[in-house]
């Protein structure tokens, strides 16, 4: 298995991947538009023939902050560590761009918390990067913020953050 950096070339693989999560609610369903704008954020991983069989994105969303995003595996990936290698390959490239705390919204809470996410209530920036933050147009940094447009996005996730 090898885990590198998306190209282009991976979106339409990444957004096949991702899918059959977005039917179930489990992950955001996105745009074909909306994978290629993030691709420079996705990691992907491939098996010895070359298919797109897991996917993970990390969304720097302020200056000590991220996102992880848009982690999947292929079904027949699942329970084979995989999952665990991308969520591992990006919070290296996390620790690597500097940032402190790393962000998820996820169902998979005690995936997550095997790696040290823990969950949280409430606003964790101080009320001037929280101002700043409102700003953006993105549903993730929205669902971050907890702010009621995104309610229907987050109804059953749990809010979780890692401090590196």
């Amino acid at each position: 298995m090898q885990v590198r950096a998306a190209l282009p070339r991976d979106v339409p693989a990444v957004a096949a991947l991702v899918e059959p999560y977005a039917t179930r609610r489990i992950l955001l369903a996105k745009h074909m538009v909306g994978y290629y704008e993030a691709v420079q954020e996705l990691l992907v991983a491939s098996d010895e023939t070359g298919a797109i069989v897991g996917c993970g994105a990390l969304h720097v969303m302020w200056s000590d902050l991220a996102e992880v995003r848009t982690l999947a595996v292929a079904p027949e990936q699942r329970g084979t560590g995989l999952g665990h290698r991308l969520l591992a390959a990006l919070l290296d490239r996390a620790r690597a761009l500097g940032l402190a705390r790393v962000f998820c919204l996820t169902f998979e809470v005690d995936f997550f918390a095997r790696h040290g996410f823990v969950p949280i209530e409430g606003t964790i920036v101080d009320p001037d990067v929280y101002d700043e933050l409102r700003c953006s147009h993105d549903d993730g940094v929205a669902e971050f913020l907890d702010l009621a447009r995104v309610k229907p996005n987050t109804l059953g996730n749990t809010r979780m953050l890692l401090t590196l």
